[in-house]
């Protein structure tokens, strides 16, 4: 590193010309050192060898203390044509890598923390979008009728549909028809087994949706009118109870579609390991864990690329199968947390696609009952979407706050609002927060041990247009209702980036997918592979709470003992989900304060809270705090 001395002769001898490097060099200078450390933390770049460096749209931070880095196909379309799926799995205590074979594209799918440590992901890519004028063949959902009571039917991928005009239309994936519906009557209208005279049998046709695409290339492939279409190869009787029907299909844009496939991940076998799949495909979903254990997916695009109109469903980690949930209409990744009650607060905060004047309003749902209570005051509430929201700490307030976002779709606007609801209030609304620093989208926002949230990265315009990447982080402080100045980032994070919080109290962030890499739009832009991690101010301080205890175990409303602890040391306990997040969405992190005591020997006797709807079963870290907030390293327990 450069010293002052001989920043300040380069200056003298090249002029102007070495101002940039002058300033570069002083701020380098200046970041490093302990004073300034101490104040406003510091951030480094992990060293991730070549071979490792994914396009990481998801992270999750798993019971073992690994992260969890999924790409998929990572938002590139030649990996999703050649079957490359990538997911790696970090160990950022000794920053080892490992490469997890992974079955399907999960790129953009959901994820949930399970109660068992497990991770359930949901959905991902099975096909990418193609825009207006890159679309060659006309194509579009195919409903495919079974008129046979007797028997389903599955038809493979390229199985060919003709119409009345000869068309012919090819299914891009394979589905599978239900056998149709029979019902037998009497004279008397009541139901009866027997065959035979006097009966009357009705026979309801089946049905499933499959995306086709014309054979042929171009503007003859194009239908603009219904019309009923002939399976190719079949005969007889299964060529008159097999059809196909479709309306338009055309060369108009074609969104992303999604995947049904379910997966959970081991974090013990480090393995993905499938499961039942959801009944609709889903791409941009949320999961979020219910009061019970239960995740429930929500929204998403389906397999032709529609967004899901409110077909909701639950999974059940015991039996590991889906069943229908309450039907109601959100935009896509919608911002979902688990609150009083086992109600799911509605932030606002959504990543993308929807009507803009559908299913925007924040508010809280039963899902039990599928009663929306709207909770009105957020200014700005046309500039939800690639904003961030977080359970304030601790949760036993029950604050939501949102912060940033932009317009809807490709929209140069963004906001530097916030806004805190109180849930807990007879009758919750919105009331203005400090604003941000900057207006600002894909903003990144993680709890710490110390009752803050630690906020980083996002862009001024969408995906970082015009270079607006913004290398700024703050700690927003509930008790001040403020923000504070934190060390500046040196990688610019916006559109498919993630932060979450590490064991050892730092915070690491990955990703970014920029559209272009420069102001102008001239180049395109490059997934941005590296890993920066953020040290905060409380790593800097000369002591930190002891807690020295491999895996517990702790029932709600029960007590657990932390050995090897000082009482005196300890000002309060945190008890904190880890993360599972993409797009700016991480509906898992929450902090828990833990009532405590004395136990035997000086050490700590936690108490953990009875309400499963504050402390819904699985892993948590738990963090000791000093007085002057420094945590200790968590440790891991498994609530249940």
């Amino acid at each position: 590193m450069l010293s002052v001395g001989a920043v300040l002769a380069l200056v003298a001898a090249n002029g102007p010309a070495a101002t940039g490097f002058a300033e570069r060099a002083w701020h380098e200078y200046t970041v490093n050192q302990e004073a300034y450390k101490a104040r406003y933390g510091h951030w480094d770049v992990v060293d991730v060898p070549g071979r490792f460096r994914i396009n990481a749209i998801h992270a999750a931070l798993l019971r073992t203390g690994r992260v969890l880095l999924i790409a998929g196909s990572g938002n590139d379309e030649k990996n999703f044509r050649a079957g490359t799926f990538q997911s790696v799995l970090w160990d950022p205590v000794r920053n080892t890598f490992k490469h997890i074979p992974t079955p399907k594209d999960m790129f953009c799918a959901g994820h949930a923390q399970l109660p068992d440590g497990k991770l359930l992901v949901a959905g991902g890519t099975a096909r990418y979008e193609k825009l207006t004028g890159d679309v060659r063949r006309a194509g579009g959902a195919m409903l495919v009728k079974n008129e046979n009571p007797d028997a389903p039917r599955t038809f493979p991928a390229g199985t060919v549909f003709v119409g009345s005009s000869g068309k012919r239309y090819r299914s891009q994936v394979p589905v599978l028809v239900p056998r149709a519906k029979k019902d037998v009557t009497g004279k008397d209208g009541h139901a009866g087994k027997d065959k035979h005279a006097g009966k009357t049998v009705t026979v309801t046709a089946a049905q499933a949706r499959v995306y086709v695409e014309a054979v042929a290339e171009g503007e003859g492939g194009i239908t603009h009118t219904a019309d009923q279409y002939r399976i190719q190869g079949l005969t007889g009787k299964d060529a008159q109870d097999l059809y196909g029907l479709a309306a338009k299909l055309g060369l108009d844009k074609k969104d992303f579609q999604g995947l049904k496939e379910t997966y959970e991940f081991d974090p013990i076998a480090e393995r993905y390991v499938t499961v039942d799949p959801m009944s609709d495909a889903r791409w941009y979903p949320t999961l979020v864990t219910l009061e019970d254990g239960r995740v429930l997916a929500v929204s998403g695009l389906d397999d032709m690329g529609e967004i899901i109109p409110g077909r909701n469903e639950i999974y059940d980690p015991r039996t590991r199968t889906w069943s229908a949930g309450p039907n109601r209409y959100f935009p896509t990744y919608p911002a979902l947390f688990l609150t009083g009650g086992g109600r799911l607060f509605y932030s606002g905060s959504n990543a993308g696609y929807g009507p803009a004047d559908q299913g925007r309003k924040p508010g809280l749902w039963d899902v039990r009952s599928n009663a929306f209570e709207p909770v009105p005051g957020l200014v700005r509430q046309d500039m939800t979407e690639t904003s961030a929201s977080v359970l304030l700490p601790p949760a036993q307030d029950r604050k939501v706050m949102i912060l940033g976002g932009g317009g809807v779709g490709e929209s140069h606007r963004s906001t530097r609002r916030t806004a805190i609801a109180d849930l807990s209030a007879p009758a919750p609304r919105y009331v203005p927060g400090p604003d941000l620093p900057r207006p600002t989208r894909y903003l990144n926002a993680v709890l710490t041990p110390d009752d803050r949230v630690f906020t980083t990265g996002g862009s001024g315009d969408y995906r970082g247009k015009r270079g607006s990447d913004i290398l700024r982080a703050q700690f927003y402080d509930p008790r001040k209702g403020a923000f504070d100045t934190a060390a500046e980032p040196t990688v610019g994070r916006d559109y498919h980036s993630e932060a979450l919080l590490l064991p050892d109290g730092r915070i690491a962030v990955f990703g970014s997918n920029p559209l272009f890499a420069d102001k102008e739009g001239n180049r395109m832009g490059a997934f941005e592979k590296r890993i920066e991690v953020y040290t905060p101010p409380y790593l800097y301080r000369d002591r930190r709470p002891a807690l020295r205890t491999g895996p517990l175990e702790a029932g709600r409303g029960g007590a657990f003992t932390l050995p090897g602890t000082d009482r005196r040391e300890v000002a309060a306990v945190r008890l904190m989900r880890p993360s599972a997040v993409t797009h700016a969405t991480d509906v898992e992190q929450r902090s828990v304060a833990l009532g405590f005591a004395r136990g035997r020997n000086g050490a700590v006797s936690v108490t953990v809270p009875e309400d499963p709807s504050l402390v819904p079963a699985g892993w948590y870290m738990v963090f000791l705090v000093d007085r002057a907030g420094t945590p200790s390293r968590a440790a891991w327990v498994h609530v249940h």
